[in-house]
């Protein structure tokens, strides 16, 4: 007797019919017919009438039916726990980033840490600022890779850099042939896209406060919540979008990036993590983000 027996028993007692009981099983009938022969000359009892329609059980088989429904709970209930035995032991880690980090740094940062660290399953969040600080609060996230510096008691916040803004323009825009780079007093009668739209406060208050930090007042035309929605706008025409350095790596069409000649058009790059949690996988991330910017000549924290 084998627990496929029993499952292939099981099936035939509450279907009360051998087709259905095969369709339930995902098998040919025959095979599941010859099982059940099989358990039988072994027990040495029969188990199922099978001239009544639907089928019963004799009294034997009632007596096996309740007895084998409870090993296969058993059985359930075994490999349940060894997989929660199992799920345990493999260690994890959550990373929660914005959108424009991916066009930066970050894919290394994530495939240096894979190649350290194989045997952890990693998992990779896009989230706001404000939803990183959340997920850290609540043990969703336990690293987060943001650009607004929040003051939080629970929450260790490390300047990884200042990130340049660049100004992404339509292919068609006058401004394309602007010599030298622009200056926000060029851009402040242009339609302005903004992104993104919500949560606030975010990348978008920054970028309306280095026109208000001027005296300028941008003409804002939309607020978007994604970043690829923000250039395929720009790529239609619609407005400008200023944007961090790192996304002028991605080529799209219709969309030309210009450099922004102002010296507090920056914007930061902020590894976030629980105040308390000292895991040696942050000081991991740290690490390979120290190594990468020296072999790269970045400053850390500037």
């Amino acid at each position: 007797m084998d627990l496929r027996q029993l499952r292939y028993f099981v099936a035939v007692a509450r279907e009360r019919n051998f087709t259905r009981a095969a369709e339930t099983l995902r098998i040919a009938q025959p095979p599941l017919s010859r099982q059940i022969k099989q358990l039988e000359d072994e027990l040495g009892v029969t188990l199922i009438e099978r001239g009544s329609r639907p089928v019963r059980l004799t009294e034997g088989g009632r007596l096996l039916y309740d007895q084998a429904v409870r090993a296969l709970d058993h059985m359930e209930e075994i490999h349940a726990v060894m997989r929660r035995l199992r799920e345990a032991e493999i260690p994890r880690f959550s990373i929660g980033f914005v959108a424009s980090t991916l066009y930066g740094k970050l894919p290394e940062v994530i495939r240096r840490y894979r190649a350290a660290r194989p045997r952890v399953e990693l998992t990779l969040l896009e989230l706001t600022t404000l939803e990183q600080i959340a997920a850290l609060k609540e043990g969703r996230i336990d690293v987060g890779f943001g650009r607004i510096p929040f003051d939080d008691p629970l929450i260790e916040r490390v300047l990884l850099r200042n990130e340049k803004i660049i100004v992404a323009l339509p292919e068609t825009h006058p401004l394309q042939d602007h010599g030298g780079p622009l200056r926000l007093d060029d851009l402040a009668d242009q339609p302005l896209i903004l992104y993104p739209k919500a949560p606030r406060p975010s990348y978008a208050d920054q970028v309306l406060a280095l026109f208000r930090d001027r005296g300028l007042k941008p003409m804002v035309v939309h607020e978007v919540r994604e970043l690829q929605t923000a250039l395929g706008l720009v790529a239609a025409e619609t407005g400008i979008c200023l944007v961090s350095a790192g996304v002028g790596r991605l080529q799209r069409d219709g969309v030309i990036y210009r450099p922004l000649d102002e010296e507090r058009a920056l914007t930061p790059i902020i590894m976030s993590h629980r105040k308390d949690d000292r895991s040696p996988e942050i000081a991991l991330v740290l690490k390979i983000i120290r190594e990468m910017y020296r072999k790269s000549g970045i400053s850390f924290g500037v």
